[in-house]
């Protein structure tokens, strides 16, 4: 959520400078995730000067052009090329002059250079507004005052904009900020609380003398008060549709609005103002002078404002008139009643709507709007006529309206205050400190929280429905910590706590703890990502699992593998130069085959970047294949799990890389992720990734029995040999035969060298063997172990073809 700095100053009286203003916003539970400087035209009027246009006459070359001498308080006239329609001697106009880049409100920017137009030579440009960035007219070039000085920069006729913006990374629970009054109320409380002010929140005064006409009255019926517990509505007539003023405009320009016209700009404003949605009705389009709310019957089609179709369902709320559907009730507009340029009369709209209601209308259609993520967390049923009354005074301030009706305000049932109870005893036991009753009661008060009755040990409070979330006592008590200040309670130099042990008796999470504990020691960092995806990163695979709705079309599949949500990470931390990553993630994947539909559990590492920080002491260096593999073999280790086979990984998935089996089933894969792949997630550092099969690394795991045994009595030999052998040969085929002859008193296989050598070519490699021997009975002799040896050294040469060096 976007909030503007200058208009929270017009609800407040605020000191504080923004980036101060954000650090309180911050510590009060509205997290500030950024502070950016607005600047609107964001350029400010660099190069653009005043002009007195002394001459104008047609361009002899040219019919539709004209060549202007123009005044900019210099010693010559300069002489600029026009082919604007209304451009007249004896006007003061925009001069851009050679050297300057303008920004249009579309569009590239642009410099102006000298140049030869059809001839003549044009030493500037005369700018319309669209051209410069102050509007969207391109009808001619833009005329100024009479009375604006010849020369000087254009900054002295008009002013630059500035602002400062909070981006507040907004949790679902807080409703009541929703809006730049809902935060400046927080700011008040916690500005009077901590700084012992008195500052008042500023809301805007409604002049009453303009709700006073009668003479265009519109029906309004509610048959389904449970959806729509309070609607409120008033006719405007006589209004001029058309552009917002320039303040208007720059305020919602500003939080990120795309101003439209003033009617619809008012709407938007209140929105943001009061975090109360409203919705104008063309009066003229309203069938019978009736507004029904009520539910229309299943599959009833009805064309919103974006020209989609779509099939209502029969608990979607409807806002209609005598004959059909104008209107998904607190979501969208409907095609056939919104405001054009035509309209001079509209009903305006206020409204609370169940919240429940509007947040699965909204995801049965996939209409995520301003308005239903406003009504889906609960609006303030209290403002409904308020914000009607205040965009009401803007519209007649603003378009020339008319307020023509009486307000219509439907609300059988009040919506009650929440009472909750706090216990003074309670709050401290929670808070860890004890403050102050009095200061209590303040911070109570400056919230809108009312004390209904109080006592020696507790508060009878009532909490105004705009606040949703807090209904209980803990609730309370955060408010008032968040208020009073989360970092204000002292730490006290001393805990006391109690230490109980209880036993793992559940294998699952007895193997998790295992493996988990031994990642986070060899300093990897759990991640937990969403098991929601992107469908075009399996693009043409139809066995996904596809989301029947989703209010995210970026999130519309369940995740196939644990690949992309990794890589998704991986490519948030590079973005902000956290560079050297291991990650671990224990989760799912979801598959649809043959009409059903199954998950399997995995566990997925991930590697890129150095392998550990710099130091003095030694160089840093960056991951690679083998020390996964390590990681690999650790795990499998941890596990007590030995691997039957080996195979090169999945070539889709992997540059290069491995695929373990165990009893015929592929237990784990790792390896270098193909480069393609990750660069298209925007990565440019190479990523290593191993994918573990969960369910059959626990079923492995529990079969395995710690055993001890003796230190063995007799000591080993270790025997060593080197093997000349075709490139494509792999280590496991040399231990393979080693352990098939060294049987039981082979306890051991160890490659510790790989030579090549240019003489031999591309086809040859040379390896380094060592084989530990050992008798838990006897001493061996040489003769025990060179007769094993011998036996190897002939398979090697008749099976591997390979040369004893």
């Amino acid at each position: 959520m976007k909030i503007s700095y200058n208009w929270l100053k017009e609800y407040l009286n605020l000191e504080l400078s923004p980036y101060e203003t954000a650090e309180l916003l911050t510590d009060i539970g509205l997290e500030t995730e950024a502070v950016t400087e607005y600047k609107n035209p964001h350029h400010g009027w660099d190069g653009l000067v005043i002009g007195a246009v002394k001459k104008v006459s047609r361009h002899p070359n040219a019919d539709k052009l004209h060549i202007a001498l123009v005044d900019i308080g210099q010693t010559e006239n300069l002489q600029i090329v026009c082919g604007a329609p209304n451009i007249a001697s004896g006007q003061k106009v925009v001069v851009a002059l050679p050297g300057t880049t303008i920004y249009p409100s579309k569009g590239q920017p642009v410099t102006i250079r000298k140049a030869t137009i059809r001839g003549t030579e044009s030493s500037g440009m005369i700018c319309a507004e669209d051209e410069i960035g102050l509007g969207t007219s391109h009808d001619g070039i833009l005329v100024l005052p009479d009375n604006a000085p010849a020369g000087a920069p254009l900054s002295t006729l008009f002013t630059v904009h500035t602002d400062y913006v909070f981006d507040i990374g907004l949790t679902p629970n807080r409703a009541d900020a929703f809006s730049h009054i809902g935060v400046a109320r927080d700011l008040r409380a916690a500005i009077n609380i901590r700084q012992d002010k008195n500052l008042q929140l500023l809301l805007p005064e409604i002049n009453e003398n303009l709700f006073t006409s009668h003479s265009h009255p519109i029906e309004v019926i509610v048959e389904n008060p449970t959806l729509c517990p309070r609607y409120a509505g008033v006719v405007i007539q006589n209004l001029r549709v058309g552009p917002s003023p320039q303040w208007l405009q720059q305020r919602l320009l500003a939080v990120g609005q795309r101003p439209i016209n003033n009617i619809v700009d008012i709407t938007n404003y209140i929105l943001l103002e009061l975090g109360q949605p409203l919705h104008a009705f063309d009066a003229a389009k309203i069938k019978g002078r009736k507004i029904i709310v009520k539910t229309l019957p299943q599959k009833t089609p009805f064309t919103t404002l974006d020209g989609n179709q779509h099939e209502l369902n029969a608990e979607d709320l409807m806002i209609c008139d005598a004959e059909e559907g104008l209107c998904i009730a607190g979501v969208f507009g409907g095609l056939g009643s919104g405001v054009t340029e035509q309209t001079t009369t509209i009903f305006l709209e206020s409204a609370y709507f169940l919240p429940s209601s509007v947040r699965k209308t909204s995801t049965r259609h996939n209409l995520r709007t301003e308005a239903a993520m406003r009504f889906e967390k609960g609006v303030n049923p209290d403002n409904v006529v308020y914000a009607l009354k205040r965009a009401a005074s803007l519209m007649v301030e603003l378009a020339g309206g008319e307020v023509a009706s009486a307000i219509v305000d439907i609300y059988p049932k009040k919506i009650e205050p929440f009472a909750v109870t706090l216990r003074f005893n309670h709050l401290d036991r929670l808070a860890g400190y004890t403050i102050d009753a009095d200061t209590i009661k303040d911070i109570l008060e400056q919230l809108d929280i009312r004390i209904e009755k109080e006592t020696q040990e507790t508060l009878q409070l009532q909490v105004p429905p705009f606040k949703p979330d807090v209904q209980r006592e803990a609730d309370i008590a955060e408010e008032i910590l968040r208020i009073y200040g989360f970092n204000r309670i002292p730490i006290p130099e001393t805990f006391h706590t109690a230490l109980s042990h209880a036993d793992v008796t559940d294998a699952r999470e007895h193997v998790n703890h295992v493996i988990c504990d031994y990642l986070s020691a060899a300093g990897f960092h759990e991640i937990i990502n969403n098991s929601l995806s992107q469908s075009e990163y399996y693009a043409n695979q139809e066995d996904v699992v596809r989301l029947l709705k989703s209010t995210n079309t970026s999130l519309n599949i369940l995740r196939k593998n644990m690949v992309f949500s990794g890589l998704e990470t991986i490519r948030f931390n590079l973005y902000r130069h956290n560079n050297d990553l291991k990650l671990f993630e224990l989760g799912k994947s979801y598959h649809f085959k043959e009409g059903s539909y199954s998950e399997k559990t995995h566990l997925a590492l991930f590697l890129t970047g150095n392998n550990h920080p710099e130091s003095w002491k030694e160089k840093s260096k960056p991951t690679d294949f083998f020390y996964l593999k390590s990681v690999v073999h650790n795990l499998l280790q941890r596990g007590g799990i030995t691997t039957t086979d080996e195979q090169p990984a999945d070539p889709k998935l992997f540059d290069f890389g491995l695929t373990y089996f165990a009893n015929q089933q592929p237990l784990v894969s790792f390896g270098l992720l193909q480069k393609k792949l990750t660069a298209s997630m925007d990565i440019r550092q190479e990523v290593y990734h191993a994918d573990f099969d969960w369910e059959l690394f626990f079923h492995l795991a529990q079969q395995h029995v710690i055993r001890f045994r003796e230190i063995p009595r007799f000591p080993g030999i270790r025997r060593d040999l080197a093997l000349l052998l075709a490139e494509d040969i792999p280590f496991k085929a040399v231990r393979k035969i080693a352990l098939e002859e060294g049987r039981r008193l082979l306890k051991d296989v160890n490659l510790f060298d790989l030579y090549r050598d240019p003489k031999w070519g591309n086809q040859k490699k040379s390896y380094a063997v060592s084989y530990f021997f050992m008798d838990e009975n006897k001493t061996l002799t040489d003769k025990d172990i060179d007769e094993i040896m011998e036996r190897m050294i002939q398979r090697y040469r008749a099976e591997l073809q390979a040369e004893i060096r």
